[in-house]
């Protein structure tokens, strides 16, 4: 089977060893657009108003009102135009997704998303059909999230758009967490939402404060952000044990971490499960943005990435 294995990684058609390749947002050129689509016609661009929050169902959220039942979405380098007819040649992915909530908490309107087919072509079909295999033979594993096929795919078109990896902290007396999130963002002027792993010891502390600071930070430190991982299962800690610095939040008064270019402090709000995650609605209690935030840390799937690279697009990635 470690041959069947390695000849399997071998023709996967992907160009890096990593799943995912972290680089500085504002370094990141030539994205791709995101288009709302109905009858081969776009009906507006959402690249800047979904938000990725769950990836099991694959989840999206916008703020309301809905566009019905069910949606496409098309993934393209072109720059396209309401009501312009686009060619399904020029568009490297799709999503269709079906409504499965709407969410309303004072002035707040969110309705979300799950993701029912994707199909892309960032990688051959050929290749696409062995990592198929790959996932099916090699991550059904205790602890892991296995996602089947189309779901699998489904993903990677998600993070084939740069996703915002920041920092969450919490305090606990005098003891603190920390720990990093992809599945987040501001859904308007007011409130922010972020997407916890049902069951885990990073959303009952999240709850039991009712708080949390969620810091954006820059790509250098991508490094000490992944190692923080393992703090979504960790209980609190003396802050020691904490890469954090010297300065504080403006009302909270929580250190951080370093590397952090610019904070918001929230207030939760109420919360519903979706799939393997738990949805979280927040109030901004306070805001405080960087200076340089086109250095923050991002990342994108590495099957996007190989077809970046193989297309003579530069992504500036950061090798773990």
């Amino acid at each position: 089977m470690k041959l069947v294995k390695k000849i399997l990684d071998r023709f996967n058609g992907l160009q890096y060893p990593q799943e995912y390749l972290c680089f500085a947002r504002g370094f990141f050129y030539q994205p791709l657009h995101v288009y709302l689509v109905g009858s081969n016609e776009v009906i507006k661009e959402v690249t800047q108003q979904h938000l990725f929050v769950g990836y099991c169902p694959l989840v999206f959220a916008f703020s309301g009102p809905g566009c019905g039942s069910s949606i496409q979405l098309v993934f393209t380098h072109q720059l396209l135009k309401p009501n312009e007819f686009y060619s399904e040649k020029d568009a490297l992915a799709w999503l269709e997704m079906k409504q499965v909530k709407e969410q309303f908490n004072n002035e707040s309107h969110v309705v979300y998303y799950e993701g029912t087919h994707g199909s892309h072509h960032f990688i051959p079909d050929f290749n696409q059909y062995l990592n198929k295999l790959n996932n099916k033979w090699y991550n059904k594993k205790p602890g892991n999230v296995f996602l089947h096929d189309n779901l699998y795919r489904q993903v990677q078109i998600a993070y084939a758009v740069p996703r915002n990896i920041s920092l969450i902290s919490i305090q606990q007396g005098e003891f603190y967490n920390l720990f990093p999130t992809d599945l987040h963002g501001q859904i308007d002027e007011n409130h922010y939402i972020i997407s916890l792993r049902t069951g885990g010891k990073a959303l009952e502390q999240v709850k039991k404060a009712g708080k949390l600071l969620l810091s954006q930070v820059q790509a250098e430190a991508y490094q000490m952000v992944y190692n923080l991982g393992k703090n979504h299962m960790q209980e609190p800690k003396p802050k020691e044990n904490f890469p954090f610095s010297s300065l504080l939040s403006q009302n909270l008064l929580w250190p951080l971490p370093q590397h952090a270019i610019s904070y918001r402090e929230l207030v939760l709000l109420e919360g519903f499960e979706q799939g393997i995650h738990t949805i979280l609605l927040f109030r901004i209690g306070f805001s405080h943005p960087g200076a340089n935030e086109k250095n923050s840390l991002a990342h994108i799937h590495n099957s996007y990435a190989s077809w970046r690279y193989k297309n003579g697009l530069a992504g500036n990635f950061l090798l773990r």
